[in-house]
């Protein structure tokens, strides 16, 4: 009988089990690298969520401290509440921690136009309707920003509780349906600027916008002492705040609240703008923006404070990362 047919000899059999074991290493040696890199994203997502997690904490820390401050400026501000007070004053950068910082401030909304003044109720249980002269200063506003003021309208229809679309230029459901994504008006009070993106502004002129607008409850006055230039003209339908802002911060550095009450009526007068229960000198709302640095991982909320019957403050909205 021949070599061939008594089988593969030793060289052969050496060859297959070097090939195996080849094969078996390969396969280990795939399976330790899945293994460590599994445990590092599993590492590294622990780390990110523990920061997050004490970014959170830090930054809660920060609200709870912002409410403490206003809470004080404000028994102490008899009745007006102006940037020369405590809580108006940037906090920090302050080391908190090896590696961990905080950073806040605190703005007061009153001095922002109301979005949601640009309708009223008749009765406290009543549909929303355009409130004229509401509608009329945000157009001006508008106007100075150099936006499209359709969108006064827009908000208007955005907001009142009847499905006809105040002309010109306003929007109701027919309008928001053809969209893509299509969608409704949601016949209430705005709870958030951004919404006006979901009316159709476009993003440069959000951002533009975005400084000198809040949504807060209507009925909220504007306090005349920390009220932006722009919105002063606006409301007041004059152009004489915004082209003397170097002697308006002089004056508002020296006067406990400028322009006061009086001040800004005395303004106003002759113009046909009705202010009535409108304007006044406090707020109610606030709002915090806090950093907090841990590393390189910097983490932010944007929160608004509001004040209660009881003299306190507690958050009533809160966001993360973008306002």
């Amino acid at each position: 009988m021949s070599r061939a047919a008594c089988g593969p000899g030793p060289a052969r059999q050496r060859g297959v089990a070097m090939l195996v074991a080849i094969i078996l290493v390969a396969i280990a040696t795939i399976l330790a690298a899945t293994i460590i890199w599994r445990s590092s994203l599993s590492a590294r997502r622990g780390i990110a969520t523990f920061t997050v997690a004490q970014g959170y904490q830090l930054a809660l820390g920060g609200e709870a401290m912002a409410a403490y401050v206003l809470n004080d400026s404000l028994k102490k501000a008899q009745g007006v509440v102006s940037p020369t007070q405590s809580w108006a004053q940037p906090y920090g950068p302050y080391e908190l921690d090896a590696g961990a910082t905080f950073q806040g401030e605190i703005e007061d909304l009153a001095g922002r136009f109301n979005l949601n003044s640009v309708v009223t109720q008749a009765t406290p249980n009543g549909p929303f309707v355009v409130d004229t002269e509401g509608m009329a200063e945000f157009t001006r506003l508008l106007q100075l920003l150099q936006i499209n003021t359709d969108f006064a309208a827009r908000t208007v229809d955005w907001i009142d509780s009847d499905s006809q679309a105040t002309s010109p230029g306003g929007a109701e459901d027919s309008y928001y349906e053809t969209l893509q994504p299509a969608h409704r008006v949601p016949n209430r009070p705005l709870t958030s600027v951004s919404e006006l993106l979901a009316m159709g502004m476009d993003r440069a002129s959000y951002d533009r916008l975005r400084p000198f607008v809040a949504a807060l409850p209507p009925g909220t006055t504007l306090n005349l002492c920390t009220a932006r230039l722009e919105v002063l003209d606006a409301v007041s339908g004059t152009q004489g705040w915004a082209n003397d802002a170097k002697q308006l911060a002089t004056q508002r550095s020296q006067n406990p609240c400028f322009p006061d009450r009086a001040t800004f009526l005395n303004a106003v007068s002759g113009t046909g703008t009705q202010l009535g229960n409108r304007i006044g000198t406090t707020s109610r709302y606030f709002r915090l923006r806090a950093w907090v640095t841990l590393g390189t991982t910097r983490f932010t909320l944007y929160s608004l404070l509001t004040q209660d019957s009881a003299g306190r403050f507690r958050p009533l909205l809160r966001t993360f990362g973008t306002e």
